[in-house]
This record gives C-alpha cells, structure tokens and sequence, in this order.
C-alpha cells in the first residue's frame, strides 16, 4: 500500500508541474516569413535607328570564261610556259603556236593569184579602151554603142576576179594568224587539254581561261529577304554595299564587293530571286599598295552581309525575350512583374524589333521566366563586367 501511495506522489507531481510549465511559459516570438521572388536577367532598352542587314551565300564564279578552240588544223609547236592550270597570262599574249607551213603556202598561192587578176584587169582595160577608139572613127556618139562593143561586161569580170583574189588573200592570212593563238583578255589558265607534238584539227578544244579583271557572286535571296530591302528599282534592287566573308588559306576574311544586276527570275527549285555582286581585280594582280589585301579566288564559298532598309525609332529586343500573343515582361518600381503588348516591325535570328508598346528606359525581362504572372515578384541578377572579372 505504501508503494503505491509514492507512485501516485510521483505522476501527480510531475502533472502538476507539466500544469505550471504551460501556464507560465512565454509567448513564441513571431517571424516574418519573406516574400518569395524569382530571378532574372534584364536589359533596359533605347530607341535607335537600325539598318537591316540580309545574309546570303554563294560561290564566286569568273564573269568572263572562254573555252579555247582551234580554227585552224595542224601541229602543235610552241606552248608558252604561262599557259599551265594557274598560270597568268596578259591581254595579247601568245599562247601557243600551231604549224603555218600550209597556211604560208596557202597565202603565196593566194597573193599569185591576185597579182594574175591584177595583170588581166590591166589587160582588159587596155582592151576597153581601144575599142572605144575603135566606136570613135564610127563617127557616132559612145552612149549608142553596144556593151559588148566596148567590152563593158570583160572588165566588169576582171574587176570581180580581182575583187575575188583580194579577198582570197585576206582570207589566207586571217588563217595564218590563226595559227598564233593569242590571249583575248589578261586572263588565268584553269584547264589544259593539249601538249606540243599533238596534231589539232579544226574545232578542237585547247583549253579553259577566265578573265581576272572581275569576279562575281550569285546571292538567292527570299521573299522576306527582298522585303528587307529598300525600294526596287528596274532592274536593281536598293543595295548600296555588300561585305563578303570567306575562309583564305585557313583565315577569315573580308572582301567589299558592288551590286551588279538583280536577275529578275524566280528560280523554280528554291524559289528564290538572285542578286548578282562583283568584285573587281580578284587576286591583286594590279594592286599598289604596300600591303594588298588577300585576294578572292574563283570557288571560294562566301557569306554575303547586304544593307536594306533602315528602321527609325525602333527597340532592340532579343529574341528570347517576347512572350506568347506579341507581349514583353517589363520590371516596374517594385520590382514586379507587367507585361505590354508591342507591335513587331522585323525579326531576325537574334533581335525583335519593336516599334510600339514601350517606352524609353525600359527594364524588359530577357530570361525565361514560366508562365508570366501579373505582379509577380522579381529579383534581378545581372552579371556585370566587375563580377566577370572577379
């Protein structure tokens, strides 16, 4: 029985103290619980006036290209040395030297001939005249005389006969110079297709040039390429300057070119139109400046950077930046989130461009954010320059 009394002692001491405890215990300090906010990046944006630029590509082809034939047959006995795939060559030189012994022959027959038609026309003047003096002592006028009388129809035929010859020996000679072949323009050799000792007849192919003095590019350009573009004119589009950019011996570099003529021809297959550009004196052949810029070799794939249109009072928005239904999240003084409906001038692969909707010094959200909750709390995070370096 005693040890029952203590135990029921001991729980109805423990009670009354766990009673006390609670009644007299402090009141638990209140904390304020943060608002939550969600990080982002921001640009803030000035109006500016820019100039649209439309990129392109294409290969860079020689304007001129010849393919050399003969038009004249015989051995091939004189090759220059400049005529080799490569090899430069200027306007007139000789390129090759086929055999003129027939064609020498050929002209000493034609000039024989010609002076046989000189003597016979010298004889049948000689002819005509005498038998105008014959008619004469007939005591009756010249004007009644018969043609045949006077021998009008024999010296008209000298006369074509010589006519005949002059033109022979003119012909043998066009021939004999033909057998010296010379270069039509200054020029490059990119193909060879004979050698000395080889026997070329009438019509066979030489060889390949091109021209050096301009090279040209063909840019396709899209339809909303050509609505980048200023204004068209007949026969040209608004271009002022084209910068191309290609790779040379392994660098990068760039070339200025002019606009030279717009096709005005939809291709069937890409749909596209094409601008033609080109690029004068290529390789640097007449360059004289100390330091010649790299020169533009015929095949070189290059990128084409066009001016267009310029777009006044516009912002600069990138890309990831506008929202679904053409709206932009904008960061107000209390540092929330809004969003405003802009109208969209042009879009290129990195920038909106923005003519309506917003307003100077705007701080506009450029990091995606979900789903954009009017008043949204925002934390802005930028990275400057300070902490880059840091």
């Amino acid at each position: 029985m005693k040890k029952q009394l203590i135990g029921f002692g001991l729980v109805s001491t423990a009670i009354l103290i766990a009673v006390l405890m609670n009644l007299f215990r402090s009141a638990p300090e209140k904390l304020t619980t943060p608002e939550a906010a969600i990080a982002v990046k921001t640009e803030i944006l000035q109006k500016s006036d820019v100039t649209l630029m439309v990129e392109s590509q294409g290969t860079v082809r020689p304007r001129t290209r010849t393919v050399l034939t003969s038009e004249v047959s015989g051995t091939l006995l004189e090759l220059s040395d400049r005529f080799v795939v490569g090899g430069h060559f200027n306007k007139g030189d000789i390129l090759m030297r086929l055999d003129p012994r027939d064609y020498e022959v050929a002209l000493q027959r034609a000039e024989a001939k010609l002076s046989s038609r000189k003597a016979l026309l010298e004889f049948e003047k000689a002819r005509a005249f005498q038998a105008r003096k014959e008619w004469a002592m007939t005591d009756r006028p010249e004007s009644e005389a018969p043609a045949l009388a006077l021998r009008k129809p024999y010296l008209a035929e000298a006369e074509a006969n010589l006519l005949q010859a002059l033109a022979e020996v003119k012909q043998a000679e066009v021939k004999l110079g033909r057998t010296s072949i010379r270069a039509p323009y200054a020029g490059m050799v990119t193909k060879k297709d004979i050698d000395i000792g080889q026997y070329v007849t009438l019509g066979s192919r030489l060889g390949e040039i091109f021209a050096t003095n301009f090279v040209e590019v063909r840019l396709p350009l899209t339809d909303q390429d050509l609505a980048m573009m200023k204004t068209p004119l007949p026969g040209r589009v608004g271009i002022e300057s084209v910068e191309l950019e290609g790779s040379n011996n392994g660098y990068e570099v760039k070339w200025r070119a002019i606009f030279e003529r717009f096709e005005g021809v939809v291709n069937e297959v890409n749909r596209s139109q094409y601008v033609v550009v080109s690029v004068a004196d290529p390789y640097r052949l007449k360059s004289t400046t100390t330091t010649p810029s790299a020169p533009l070799l015929v095949g070189t794939f290059v990128r084409a950077r066009l001016s267009g249109k310029t777009l006044t009072d516009v912002f600069k928005v990138p890309r990831g930046a506008l929202l679904q239904d053409s709206k932009i999240a904008i960061v107000d003084r209390q540092s929330s989130l809004r969003t405003r409906s802009v109208e969209v001038m042009y879009a290129d692969d990195e920038f909106y461009y923005i003519g309506e909707g917003l307003g100077e010094s705007v701080e506009v959200v450029v990091s995606a954010i979900g789903t954009p909750i009017e008043g949204l709390k925002l934390r802005v995070k930028n990275i400057s320059e300070k902490d880059v370096v840091n």
